[in-house]
């Protein structure tokens, strides 16, 4: 129980810090440049300690749960032992990149399943469906996303595993998407780019950079720190690609059935 306390106060003593600055451009701002009082200053203390307290909470269930959870699930998955099992063999092994397949699943299905819940998926979403009244299904949206970020953690660790360089992958995905740009529905464009972006958020992040650092750290002549990182980068991209051919398809396919109406 005192190394738990220990750990809520030095979390909480290092988020203050890190807060602080957030707050104090504000109140200078206000005080300063606007010359206006704080409104309801009391409401405002209050949500910034709610804000102060979520943080540390968070970040403590980061270090707890989270990354040791990413860390374990990718030792296991890559275990000499667990891919003898797999492919009927009675020695421990070192597999091929076409034995991890077990990893491949487990990366797309929590990739998939992190930001169906991730919270910024979640308000991006809504605030689409309500601005375009309802013609982008708010649902779909998030789903587009979540495949797209599944799709992208699995090549991560396919990269991982098979030792391709990044800038390979990442050359390649930047063209999809630069290409696609110029065939997608105008108004779907902005939207695809943001996908990427509130697709690596608080829940997603923790998740995919403990699971390519336990990777790295676990399957042989991989470097933690050269292969470990770079899983947030195909979690980005991935998501705008999904989004982009959504939305190409939806075009398609409206066009198609005013076709087949008669162009009514």
């Amino acid at each position: 129980m005192s190394e738990l306390l220990q750990s809520f106060l030095g979390t909480t003593l290092s988020t203050l810090r890190d807060v602080a600055p957030i707050a104090l451009v504000v109140i200078v701002f206000q005080l300063f440049v606007l010359r206006r009082r704080l409104p309801d200053a009391g409401t405002l203390v209050l949500g910034f300690g709610c804000v102060l307290l979520g943080l540390v909470f968070f970040l403590m269930g980061l270090e707890t749960a989270l990354f040791p959870l990413g860390r374990t699930m990718a030792e296991q998955l890559v275990a000499p032992e667990f891919l003898a099992s797999i492919n009927n063999s009675a020695e421990p092994l070192v597999g091929h990149w076409r034995e991890y397949y077990w990893l491949y699943l487990f990366a797309f299905a929590i990739g998939t399943s992190a930001v169906i819940v991730e919270p910024a998926v979640i308000a991006v979403a809504m605030k689409a469906s309500e601005l375009s009244a309802g013609a982008i299904n708010a649902t779909a949206l998030r789903l587009v996303i979540a495949l797209g970020v599944g799709v992208g953690v699995a090549l991560g660790t396919f990269r991982i595993v098979s030792g391709i360089s990044l800038p390979l992958f990442i050359g390649a995905a930047y063209a999809i998407v630069v290409l696609q740009t110029f065939f997608t529905p105008r108004k779907m464009i902005p939207l695809a780019y943001d996908s990427g972006g509130v697709s690596t958020s608080t829940v997603t992040v923790p998740i995919v950079v403990a699971l390519g650092l336990g990777l790295a750290a676990n399957i042989p002549d991989r470097s933690p720190l050269i292969d470990g990182f770079g899983m947030i980068a195909f979690a980005v991209l991935f998501p705008i690609i999904s989004v982009m051919t959504y939305a190409q398809l939806a075009a398609w396919w409206t066009r198609r059935v005013k076709r087949n109406n008669g162009g009514k």
